[in-house]
């Protein structure tokens, strides 16, 4: 995007925007702790490479499929840290091209990029999942519409469908995107652009784009809406509005003086005023997202068009008399109110370090889960520890087997993170695991001759299930106290009956239908 501004200006501080590219690469491996691991979720979306196809129960199809570019890379940590970094650098690239478009100079440009780097979107940026590129496809899209208010080509009508398409494919909460501009072009002169041949360029484009993954939907029966309504009664009805909305202030803390200047520039400032549209579609996105009981990183991707915005209309305002010494002190200051959200939010200290002293954690509300209760880690700091421990033990137990065992072999795991991790770690030394939970339904071996099923499982095995098997054998469980997975087992059960595996084919059926929607 960056080749396509006016020249030299586009080139004339590109050093400055490699710096920060530079350390925002870096940076993103500096601030985990090497104690902790990948993350639950990232297991499932890099199993998904090992089955590609145009679209998945939990997600679009695009992470898959960079997932599949990490496995011929080496499929090293390294490399599954390596996109949601760069992912995270683009972001910045668009806004630093959104503030050349909007008439900022370096100092803008400077500042919204620290705003950007200095956020929340750095701890996102730590895993692999949707969300970073879910960040880039928002600024992306609202960059695009920038150059079109402008009188852009049609060009940038292809650039905005190419980047809903995209963002489309990875994850659906573009579509929260789209439920804020068009109302917002409506309520502004901006609605030229609904009635312009460009505008219908680049839905054609993006429904292009997205075709894939609908076609996928129509022919699984809309497997969405059924995991949407999963997601709300397992997940988000634990979520409380007002918690959305405090979190929405912790994300960008040190930064609330650039977001407070975008909207008083967007009211005040000429040059900023064809770009009101902007500020009407993010508070439309955010009162949805509030009456959905989103979670809060969902909002993330609001936020750096508008550090975009605020940081020309602070540069107008920082540029004459004394005024011009806050410059460099908003830059300091905006480094230094970050250092807090630093220490609290990123994986830096030792799970034990957080056990001890848990105070902090628990006054912003790090502390509770998912489930609606406080814990004693992080839910995400728990999801990132002793899945090595839980994949040795799998493997202690398959290499108690014989050859023959080995070959006949049905692991089967409690949930996704559990499978998706013995995947990970001990991918090419024994048979692949399986779970009824997630994509994993539809990626059962076949149950033909199975003699030996290893069950990897949070519950202790019952004398109803044991029943069925020749013997079972007791591997070892997860020892740490803190992992989210702790006390999880692993058995090997020997020579199961007839009865097990037909009610283990049923089940996988059974789910199968479900996430179908079908009775």
């Amino acid at each position: 995007m960056l080749a396509s501004l006016p020249a030299p200006a586009a080139r004339q501080y590109l050093g400055w925007l490699l710096i920060f590219v530079v350390i925002k690469l870096v940076l993103q491996y500096l601030v985990i702790h090497p104690v902790y691991e990948l993350h639950r979720d990232e297991f499932l979306h890099l199993d998904q490479a090992n089955h590609l196809a145009a679209g998945y129960v939990s997600v679009p199809p695009l992470t898959a499929w960079v997932a599949r570019l990490i496995q011929l890379l080496g499929n090293s940590e390294f490399w599954v840290r390596f996109f949601p970094a760069l992912f995270g650098a683009l972001t910045m690239s668009v806004v630093w091209a959104a503030v050349h478009e909007l008439g900022g100079g370096l100092y803008a440009k400077i500042l919204a990029v620290s705003a950007v780097l200095l956020s929340a979107i750095l701890r996102l940026n730590q895993l692999f999942q949707p969300n970073s590129f879910d960040v880039l496809a928002w600024t992306s899209a609202y960059y695009c519409l920038l150059r079109l208010v402008r009188g852009g080509q049609g060009r940038w009508a292809v650039g905005l469908g190419v980047a809903v398409g995209l963002g489309m494919l990875n994850k659906y909460n573009l579509v929260f995107w789209a439920a804020g501009v068009v109302p917002a072009l409506l309520l502004t002169p901006a609605r030229r652009l609904l009635w312009q041949p460009h505008t219908y360029l680049a839905a054609l484009v993006a429904l292009q784009v997205f075709l894939p993954n609908l076609l996928w939907q129509y022919q699984h029966h809309w497997p969405v809406l059924w995991h949407m309504q999963e997601l709300q009664k397992s997940q988000l009805v634990h979520v409380d509005r007002a918690d959305f909305l405090k979190e929405q202030l912790l994300f960008f803390l040190n930064s609330l003086v650039v977001l407070g200047a975008a909207a008083v520039g967007l009211v005040r400032y000429r040059p900023l005023r064809p770009y009101r549209f902007v500020g009407l579609a993010v508070l439309f996105s955010l009162l949805l997202f509030v009456a959905m009981q989103a979670k809060g990183y969902y909002a993330i991707g609001l936020y750096p068009i508008l550090l975009a915005i605020g940081s020309v209309y602070l540069e107008h305002v920082l540029q004459y008399g004394w005024k011009r010494y806050l410059r460099p002190v908003m830059l300091v200051l905006l480094a230094l109110l970050f250092l807090p959200l630093l220490w609290l939010a990123f994986p830096l200290k030792t799970p034990e370090q957080i056990r001890q002293n848990p105070a902090a954690y628990e006054k912003i509300g790090l502390l509770r889960w998912e489930d609606g209760k406080n814990h004693a880690l992080p839910q995400d700091f728990a999801d990132m520890i002793s899945w090595r421990e839980m994949a040795n033990l799998a493997r202690q137990g398959y290499q108690q087997l014989t050859p023959t065992e080995q070959q006949h072999l049905l692991i089967i795991t409690d949930n996704y993170g559990e499978a998706g991790a013995l995947n990970f770690y001990n991918h090419g030394r024994m048979p692949a695991a399986v779970s009824y939970n997630a994509d994993y339904a539809y990626w059962f071996p076949s149950l033909e001759n199975v003699q030996v099923v290893m069950l990897v499982t949070e519950d202790p095995l019952e004398a109803d299930d044991a029943v069925h098997f020749a013997s079972s054998t007791l591997v070892g469980k997860v020892q740490n106290p803190l992992a989210r997975e702790k006390g999880t087992a692993v058995y090997v059960l020997r020579q199961p009956d007839s009865a097990i595996i037909e009610e283990v084919r049923q089940q996988v059926q059974d789910e199968q239908r479900r996430m179908r929607g079908l009775p």
